[in-house]
């Protein structure tokens, strides 16, 4: 079974114009983009055939391959990221049966999140695609409500049903709950979203001709148009082994990484 990862980069972020290309301290005296350092990450993941950062800009690119990395270019008109890796698909030789959608403000994403990833979707023919969940420690949880509080739009928060088909993503903090009715154990019950993704190609084929719908153009969650065509979405709970996850979604965020990273 043929898997590619693509990194899907894009310069003109509304949040954070340039942010693939920011320098962030890794301790020691080294500095690395975030590119660099998402590809590294991407790097680690098992049973990946080729990984290639999909772009539409050329400083973006300039910089994969100083640092050895292959690229793509793809159009300025893709909306999304898993728009750029529909496009990107389409452009490379070899045909896979899964491609990975590895996101490229997310360098703390630990390998195994995308091979438990892999393992699902090739186990559960019903899904169309798969994507990581996280349950919230005290940690996590405590950042959400900070930057929920200060008006920033962090991670994005899922709800699934019984079978772990996701139900609906939102950047609000759901499910609604109060911290005295948890039960004995005291876990939280809330997850958190990885924004990773394993597609089968076809779903990606049709994404691309489904227009954005209302849900989607509100949350401004590229996943949410997949639930409003009917396509299931598998979510994978995983272990982050004692790691602190955390995509980098606004300048303020450069220093949580920073000290994961050192």
């Amino acid at each position: 079974m043929k898997t590619v990862i693509i990194i899907p980069a894009r310069f003109e972020s509304v949040r954070f114009p340039g942010k693939p290309l920011v320098e962030l301290d890794c301790g020691m005296g080294v500095k690395k983009s975030l590119i660099h350092l998402t590809w590294e990450a991407a790097k680690k993941v098992r049973y990946v055939d080729e990984i290639f950062v999909a772009t539409d800009d050329w400083r973006i690119s300039d910089a994969v391959n100083e640092f050895g990395g292959k690229t793509i270019m793809t159009s300025k008109s893709c909306k999304n990221g898993t728009e750029r890796c529909a496009e990107a698909v389409e452009k490379i030789s070899i045909k896979p049966d899964i491609v990975i959608n590895f996101q490229g403000d997310a360098p703390l994403t630990p390998p195994w999140f995308v091979e438990n990833l892999i393992e699902n979707i090739a186990l559960d023919s019903t899904a169309d695609m798969a994507t990581p969940v996280l349950r919230l420690d005290k940690e996590t949880y405590q950042n959400f409500r900070i930057d929920r509080k200060k008006g920033l739009v962090g991670g994005t928060t899922v709800t699934f049903d019984s079978k772990g088909y996701a139900l609906y993503f939102s950047k609000e903090m759901i499910p609604y709950f109060e911290m005295e009715k948890l039960n004995r154990s005291g876990l939280i019950p809330m997850f958190h979203h990885v924004g990773v993704y394993a597609y089968r190609p076809k779903v990606l084929q049709e994404y691309m001709v489904w227009s954005e719908g209302l849900l989607e153009s509100l949350e401004g969650l590229e996943q949410i148009r997949f639930l409003e065509n009917n396509r299931i979405i598998k979510c994978v709970e995983v272990d982050s082994k004692g790691r602190l996850f955390w995509e980098l979604n606004n300048p303020q965020d450069v220093e949580r990484i920073e000290k994961v990273l050192q």
